[in-house]
């Protein structure tokens, strides 16, 4: 099972059914649901709080510190997947359709290298 092999939908079904068999939908309401979002995000900026790059480097090729990060990042997407299924959302479509906006919102011609948004002046 790989990004490759495995579709958006197949994983929201796996969470549905990991949610349900545990009788669990009653407390996956979206308001819950994003602030578990947030509280997984805050856990995975943890692993990288106070590093320098090197340090970051490091940790990445260290096998038992990057399955920490991969452990972490899976939550924030189960429960980014769960959310999709209690609002009843179609997430590629939403994932897809934000890329397009956020494509006319950077313009390539105005932000290709540049991590300060074009519409402001330089400081």
């Amino acid at each position: 099972m790989s990004d490759q092999t495995v579709t958006i939908s197949e994983m929201k079904d796996r969470v549905r059914k990991f949610v349900e068999e545990r009788e669990w939908t009653r407390y996956h309401k979206p308001k819950d649901i994003a602030i578990s979002i947030s509280i997984e995000s805050s856990e995975l900026l943890e692993c990288f709080q106070w590093l320098g790059d090197d340090e970051i480097e490091s940790m990445i090729k260290d096998h038992r510190k990057l399955k920490e990060i991969e452990s972490e990042l899976a939550d924030v997407m189960i429960y980014c997947l769960s959310l999709s299924n209690a609002l009843g959302t179609d997430l590629s479509r939403d994932v897809l359709e934000k890329l397009k906006e956020n494509e006319l919102k950077y313009p390539l011609e105005k932000t290709k290298g540049f991590y300060r948004k074009y519409t402001k002046p330089d400081a």
